[in-house]
């Protein structure tokens, strides 16, 4: 009886352990670098990205991971200051120096102006092409 106890309990704590690290691990000097896409305008894609941020920065810290959102396609909606829900986390998320980049190409075909765009939004030629040269350089690439 004694020993099922033992072992049920050992079971538990195994079942519940939290992630290792990668070395190095994530600290000030070596953040982990992570681009994110919103490619989708629906709210629940939206949202789903935006969730996703938060947690990531809730368990490694703020200052231990550098965070870009690039939106384009459809997701460039996520951007738009008219977006009020949208817009308030995105400022929450930017307070904690997460970088949000928008599409040109993208800002072109569906005539956005940038005065539309959340402020301090960064643009870029092509989003995509941000998601490739940000991988090369080591980035990790989360697809929602």
């Amino acid at each position: 009886m004694i020993r099922t106890i033992i072992l049920i309990f050992l079971l538990q704590v195994v079942s519940y352990a939290d992630t290792i690290f990668a070395e190095p691990a994530p600290s000030i000097m070596e953040p982990r670098q992570i681009v994110f896409s919103i490619n989708r305008g629906d709210d629940e894609t939206i949202h789903h990205v935006l969730s996703s941020a938060n947690n990531v920065l809730k368990y490694y810290g703020p200052e231990k991971v550098h965070m870009r959102i690039v939106a384009y396609y459809h997701g460039l909606r996520a951007l738009l200051k008219k977006e009020k829900d949208i817009a308030v986390r995105i400022d929450a998320l930017q307070q904690y120096d997460v970088e949000f980049v928008a599409c040109e190409n993208t800002m072109k075909t569906k005539h956005i102006k940038k005065e539309e765009l959340i402020d301090d939004v960064e643009i870029v030629t092509a989003g995509i092409v941000e998601i490739t040269e940000r991988v090369k350089e080591g980035w990790i690439y989360i697809v929602p």
